[in-house]
């Protein structure tokens, strides 16, 4: 999975690859579709929500430029997968999922994968988690129509905060902001597809 699909498709940070190669991403998916879970593709995990192609988590986890013990906040926990890779990578990882089942789930196996250091909560994503703020880093793994503010309030100066966004559902671009000096830049690095971010600043 790393060589094909991230290697030769430019993913190149050493700390990203590591932690892919060493994520059993097969522990992620529905036991039905667990020959299926190198392939390049999104699953679905159940509750309408997906598990991300490998690329994406690649292309997401490599565009935080983040390095080991910097806090990142994910909003959209789903499976755990890309949480999982996040403390892989040596982060100090906060999650938030606003669907129980899988807040739940993920919880179960972040203790039976040993990721003890994923720090999870149940709530409203858009919201950020205020309490443990600011954040290093930032990453939204669901696409909403804009920007959630209080996401920018909460990262770090400076910070970095990665999302896809679009007017229209499930078209969006993977865009990265940067706060720097009280400045906030946008860049664009892809058009993606993800489910919708649900919440006070989403769908």
């Amino acid at each position: 999975m790393v060589r094909d699909q991230l290697e030769r498709r430019h993913i190149t940070d050493p700390n990203v690859l590591n932690a892919m190669r060493t994520v059993p991403r097969h522990k992620f998916v529905q036991e039905a579709l667990r020959l299926s879970a190198y392939d390049d593709n999104a699953l679905p995990i159940g509750y309408g929500q997906t598990i991300s192609q490998p690329y994406i988590v690649g292309l997401m986890s490599e565009a935080l430029e983040a390095e080991p013990g910097m806090s990142v906040l994910e909003i959209g926990t789903g499976s755990g997968y890309q949480a999982a890779v996040l403390c892989e990578m040596g982060l100090q990882v906060y999650s938030v999922e606003r669907i129980p089942e899988l807040h739940t789930a993920a919880g179960k196996l972040f203790a039976e994968l040993g990721y003890t250091g994923v720090q999870f909560k149940l709530d409203d994503g858009t919201l950020g988690w205020p309490e443990k703020a600011p954040f290093d880093r930032i990453m939204v793994t669901a696409g909403g129509p804009e920007i959630p503010k209080p996401l920018v309030d909460q990262l770090a100066d400076p910070g970095i905060l990665v999302l896809p966004v679009g007017r229209m559902k499930r078209m969006q671009q993977l865009v990265r902001i940067r706060k720097n000096n009280g400045d906030i830049t946008l860049e664009k690095l892809a058009s993606v597809a993800f489910v919708d971010l649900v919440g006070a600043h989403g769908w």
